[in-house]
């Protein structure tokens, strides 16, 4: 009886690795960072009073396309990632998953969350989480290895989530809307810059085309981090502007705002990999707190 003991206890701890591995191709971190992005366009687009059933039907359809778009990423990127240190170990480049299942899934879990978008919630809704879908797979993805405008063209799928959520609520696209999208479009440059100029080597040996890549000594990735931060710093009171948040907002977005600028300026000085850490770290701190602070002040 004991072999067979073993044999299922150890059926059981695979199957489990399995499911980590299907959940680890769904980006769960990012999925997190999507869904919170969808839930500030939604509760801004709705001015606080919406039907909370609503929110939950676009939640779960921005989950399941945002997932549905990493599998997919990832399996499009399964030889480039085998080449780097950094994303060698995930489930399709080290192995674990066939190409072909992650394929499938990914497609079963973008089709449905379009389709489910239409159907509960609101084809408007649903056509821009494809539009980002398509963006992403179709446009950012293979310009990576082709420009260094890459980055661009990825901050436009990234920023869509807002204005997705934004759509849900009212049923169509309003000025709020395009101010959300612009300060996640900018966000994304100083984020993603950080980013690649810590991995510049691993991107070199991926064949990615980052400006990183060409610039061992910092200096181009400092001065774009710092104008596009700059203008993300001014863009960002647009909404308090606008009427469309209160105090606490700007509040939040002033002292956000100056601290990214400090460690912005800190990398830009001396251009080492503590600093571009402490600098990505900072901006993985900044927009939730502009994010959770639009929320606040939707309810006040």
């Amino acid at each position: 009886m004991k072999p067979r003991v073993e044999a299922g206890a150890a059926d059981v701890v695979l199957s489990w690795a399995r499911l980590m591995d299907y959940v680890a191709l769904t980006k769960p971190k990012i999925t997190v960072f999507v869904v919170l992005s969808t839930t500030v366009g939604f509760v801004q687009g709705a001015a606080g009073v919406f039907e909370f059933s609503r929110l939950l039907h676009t939640l779960l359809a921005t989950v399941l396309v945002a997932s549905g778009s990493a599998v997919l990423n990832q399996y499009l990127e399964r030889k480039t990632d085998a080449r780097m240190a950094r994303t060698a170990n995930r489930p399709l480049p080290a192995g674990r998953l066939y190409a072909e299942e992650a394929y499938l899934f990914g497609l079963l879990l973008s089709a449905t969350g379009i389709l489910y978008f239409g159907l509960k919630v609101n084809w408007l809704a649903g056509f821009l989480a494809g539009l980002t879908s398509v963006i992403y797979l179709f446009m950012y993805t293979p310009l990576k290895r082709k420009s260094t405008h890459n980055t661009a063209v990825g901050a436009v799928a990234g920023a869509l989530p807002p204005m997705g959520g934004w759509a849900a609520a009212q049923g169509e696209i309003g000025g709020g809307a395009w101010l959300l999208f612009g300060i996640l479009f900018l966000w994304q440059f100083p984020h993603f810059f950080s980013i690649a100029w810590i991995y510049r080597d691993d991107y070199g040996r991926g064949g990615f085309r980052m400006i990183s890549v060409d610039d061992p000594a910092g200096r181009r990735t400092a001065r774009q981090i710092g104008i596009y931060s700059a203008i993300l710093l001014a863009f960002s009171f647009l909404p308090w502007l606008a009427e469309l948040t209160g105090l606490l907002y700007a509040a939040v977005a002033a002292a956000a705002g100056f601290c990214l600028l400090y460690y912005v300026i800190v990398f830009s000085r001396t251009r080492t990999e503590q600093n571009a850490r402490r600098l990505l770290r900072t901006t993985l701190v900044y927009l939730p707190l502009l994010w959770i602070a639009l929320l606040f002040d939707a309810f006040l």
